[in-house]
């Protein structure tokens, strides 16, 4: 029997109701490139790199948040907040989203600077969303598994429903257009020593403990080269930040193998089973996935999509 995931004081089962559609269809790109831990952990801490070449963002996330002082619980919530988007029945990921956009309209602040910031700033809205999908996208492309550029556009624009839930107004529809609205802000993009304290958390393994020692520098190190060259630049991470052949290797390999391996209980399991498929409908062949899919009613085109 699965344990109910618990976020804001709310129970998430993502076997329950039978039934509920997600935002994301079970024939997604998101729903392939969430399902892999390597992927999430690379892009999620590139995300959170270029979120902090921002003073606004770095400000509010290191004083109202509780990541300095609990990495591995902040982390968590963070990932069930994203998996529930993906993967949870969409009166779940309604209420979650709710309650996350309930706790940003409480963040405000000025940056050590003077500038004034709130968290639901449309423009800090949007980058934090774009930040996010490129991370993830462009971690599963590196590391895990190349993508057509179809895909890449195709995972874009399945977020679309989940990024409008947190009030997100304009979200990129490819990496050409992550990177325009990276040049629009890229003049703001600044050094500081939170990004080093964040890399040191991160290459200490305390926000990931189940992950084999040796692969924490070789995460960050993944994570730094996802950056475009400009942002790199801006928050001085220089050549001590290269990936070797070896560490490259190692990182493809553990992507590669999370591929295939089916978690029991885990969301993306839980979610197919909801949905009527095979709890390992996501770590099957291509072609067995659209027979299933078929044969459950469900077009890999997104007919089996949430709806508000």
């Amino acid at each position: 029997m699965t344990t109910p995931t618990s976020y804001l004081g709310w129970k998430i089962n993502f076997r329950q109701p039978a039934g509920e559609a997600a935002y994301v269809h079970p024939g997604s790109v998101q729903w392939r490139v969430f399902k892999n831990p390597i992927a999430l952990g690379i892009g999620g801490v590139a995300a959170v790199l270029l979120e902090f070449a921002d003073a606004r963002i770095r400000s509010g996330v290191w004083d109202h948040s509780t990541y300095k002082a609990d990495p591995i619980g902040r982390s968590k919530r963070t990932g069930i907040a994203a998996m529930v988007g993906v993967y949870g029945p969409a009166s779940a990921a309604r209420r979650v989203i709710q309650g996350v956009t309930n706790m940003h309209a409480r963040v405000s602040g000025e940056t050590p600077g003077g500038e004034a910031y709130r968290a639901l700033d449309p423009e800090l809205l949007d980058w934090v969303a774009a930040t996010a999908g490129y991370g993830f996208l462009n971690a599963y492309d590196r590391f895990v598994h190349p993508l057509s550029e179809a895909d890449k556009a195709r995972f874009y624009a399945e977020g679309r429903p989940v990024t409008k839930l947190y009030g997100v107004q304009t979200a990129p529809a490819s990496n050409a257009e992550f990177m325009a609205m990276l040049d629009r802000l890229a003049p703001r993009f600044e050094p500081h020593p939170i990004v080093d304290e964040f890399l040191a958390i991160i290459t200490s393994g305390a926000a990931a403990p189940a992950v084999p020692k040796f692969l924490h520098r070789a995460l960050a190190k993944a994570s730094v080269s996802l950056l475009p060259p400009i942002v790199r630049e801006r928050l001085q991470l220089g050549r001590d930040w290269d990936l070797t052949a070896t560490e490259t290797l190692a990182l493809k390999l553990a992507g590669r193998l999370a591929e295939k391996v089916a978690i029991p209980g885990s969301p993306p399991c839980e979610a197919s089973v909801r949905l009527g498929l095979p709890a390992n409908f996501l770590y099957r062949s291509r072609k067995d996935q659209a027979r299933l899919l078929a044969a459950a009613g469900m077009a890999e085109d997104g007919v089996l999509l949430a709806t508000e």
